[in-house]
């Protein structure tokens, strides 16, 4: 994989293609943007304000390669607070495995009504923490564009995640890709990557994205998965 020119392609069909700032009813922040020394610190100011009449807490999401080099200490210096960084991941679909045997016991199950988002959410909430039923109404009203699956062992559901697919673009993503704790080193993860690259196989994407934790990216990058960048949520209150 040519790195440089997939982080480009990613940047321009992906990062920037619906604009500087998203708004949405369970998200809102800054994903992309072109600045520099000079114009920096009026964009952050400008943000701000423009945020601050939504009354709500809200993202800038930083990439390393992001200008000028030390936006994120413009940031800290302008009242945000880092989360996590994550790694962005992508693979070439058509060098990944597609199937992944499911441990003894349990089935996967489509997110197609309203009983499998429930399950969807139940461990969403329990492995990531919150509330993310916002997600669950997604998965249901917006089938064209995402497909959610849940992992069950005797009825009760115990791994989930979502795929995203980014029409007119080469890319599809990786969401929301946890298991309970007591089931996991089960080879769950495995097989619930291999399932959401079926899906976006099936649709004809070419390449696979995910932003990965420090527990998952090792066993992505694993599976075929090739580091592009780092990420860093910076959340204004």
């Amino acid at each position: 994989m040519d790195r440089d020119l997939v982080l480009a392609e990613f940047d321009r069909q992906i990062r920037r293609a619906e604009g500087e700032v998203l708004i949405e009813d369970d998200w809102a922040g800054v994903v992309a943007t072109d600045l520099d020394e000079t114009t920096a610190d009026a964009a952050i100011a400008g943000h701000v304000a423009r945020f601050a009449a939504l009354h709500r807490e809200w993202e800038w999401k930083h990439y390393s390669y992001d200008q000028p080099a030390d936006l994120a200490d413009r940031l800290l210096a302008a009242g945000f607070t880092p989360e996590p960084t994550e790694a962005l991941l992508v693979a070439a679909i058509d060098e990944l495995p597609t199937h992944a045997a499911l441990p003894p016991g349990t089935e996967l199950v489509p997110v197609t009504d309203a009983e499998a988002a429930a399950m969807f959410v139940k461990v969403h909430d329990e492995v990531f923490g919150g509330d993310y039923a916002a997600v669950g109404r997604k998965l249901l009203e917006d089938k064209e564009n995402q497909r959610g699956f849940v992992v069950l062992a005797g009825g009760v559901p115990i791994s989930c995640a979502r795929v995203e697919f980014h029409r007119g673009t080469d890319f599809a993503s990786l969401w929301g890709c946890g298991t309970l704790k007591q089931w996991r080193g089960r080879g769950l993860f495995r097989a619930l990557v291999a399932h959401g690259t079926k899906l976006a196989a099936d649709r004809g994407f070419r390449y696979f994205q995910a932003d990965a934790s420090d527990d998952s990216s090792p066993i992505l990058q694993r599976l075929g998965f090739v580091l592009l960048a780092t990420t860093t949520p910076f959340i204004h209150p």
